[in-house]
């Protein structure tokens, strides 16, 4: 079922919307959840809520795509109930990832308003677009699916150092491509 058809079984307020989107997507909103909370039961949870939050929203909003739009969702879900569980104690490795980015991107206090948020966005989409293949992969999969480092050089048949050097490059040339947009 094409995601547009279940995005239809939303609108008509269908039962069978929430099990195509689980049979669909649960895997992968698994691996996330996982990723981030490395927790059986909360990573059950968060993908369950996320369910509850796409019948919540759908309608009124129409994601152009669900996929996205629930991995959104599940990831938002999980690093809240990460943070909310573990508040003062040290950071797993699935959610360290995502302070790794601390010194490139500006803090979202500094970002206040929604314009200037999205050209953040675009401006992070046209230095990934500026990236080779394997390195906009790698990326993505360390901060915003926030797979370990051992998962990665796995994947890419490289050493962990190794991966973490190229990690270390690419948070480097994106905090000079912020510097030369004007962000930081």
């Amino acid at each position: 079922m094409t995601d547009e058809e279940i995005i239809d079984l939303f609108f008509q307020r269908s039962e069978d919307a929430l099990k195509q989107t689980d049979r669909k997507y649960r895997n992968l909103c698994y691996k996330i959840a996982w990723n981030i909370l490395q927790n059986h039961q909360d990573g059950e949870e968060c993908v369950n809520d996320s369910y509850l939050s796409l019948w919540n929203q759908i309608p009124p909003q129409r994601p152009d795509s669900l996929k996205i739009y629930l991995c959104r969702i599940v990831r938002n879900l999980s690093l809240k109930k990460y943070r909310d569980g573990h508040a003062g104690k040290r950071w797993a490795e699935g959610t360290l990832s995502i302070y790794e980015l601390e010194d490139c991107i500006p803090a979202e206090t500094q970002v206040l308003e929604e314009v200037e948020k999205r050209e953040l966005i675009q401006v992070i989409e046209r230095f990934l677009d500026s990236l080779g293949k394997d390195k906009r992969i790698m990326f993505v999969k360390r901060y915003w699916f926030c797979e370990s480092i051992r998962d990665i050089a796995g994947e890419f048949g490289i050493t962990e150092r190794n991966a973490s050097v190229k990690l270390g490059r690419i948070r480097t040339k994106l905090k000079h491509y912020l510097e030369r947009e004007g962000w930081i």
